[in-house]
């Protein structure tokens, strides 16, 4: 039986996202999603809540939309999967783990004139250019690795 990597996540962008255009036209957006939950706390019994940070990649068409659409604050549903990825920057090997969405809705209601776009899921092969190699166009690594809580 073959197994499971499936992600599906509803939060807000921490910043605007970051879009390159590459080579044949392929756009490629990433964004940082806070995911939050609240839970109570055995001792205290004090209301506390939790976020986690997840880092983003969106290709093509859905690279499209978030760029024209979606920006810091933004609430989106995702769907994708797990995909960890490894570069070299000073001599150091560095590993990062990203949500390759293949499926993004906007959450938000639409203001002013701006109506919300009905987007399709993004059925690809495989979620990154033809011929392309992820680890050889790092998109940089993300939060500092050195700030991360554990």
């Amino acid at each position: 039986m073959s197994g499971v990597n499936k992600v599906i996540l509803i939060g807000n962008l921490g910043a605007d996202p970051e879009v390159r255009h590459l080579q044949n036209d392929v756009t490629v957006a990433n964004f940082n999603l806070a995911t939050s939950e609240t839970f109570k706390d055995r001792v205290t019994g004090e209301k506390r809540e939790q976020t986690e940070w997840h880092r983003v990649v969106v290709w093509r068409g859905l690279a499209e939309v978030v760029e024209k659409y979606v920006k810091k604050g933004s609430k989106v549903y995702v769907e994708g999967k797990l995909r960890t990825r490894k570069w070299e920057k000073d001599g150091i090997e560095r590993y990062t783990t990203e949500i390759m969405a293949d499926n993004l809705s906007m959450l938000d209601r639409a203001t002013g004139d701006q109506p919300t776009p009905q987007m399709q899921p993004q059925r690809t092969s495989n979620a990154q250019p033809a011929g392309g190699n992820m680890a050889s166009e790092p998109m940089g690594p993300g939060p500092d690795e050195d700030d991360l809580p554990f």
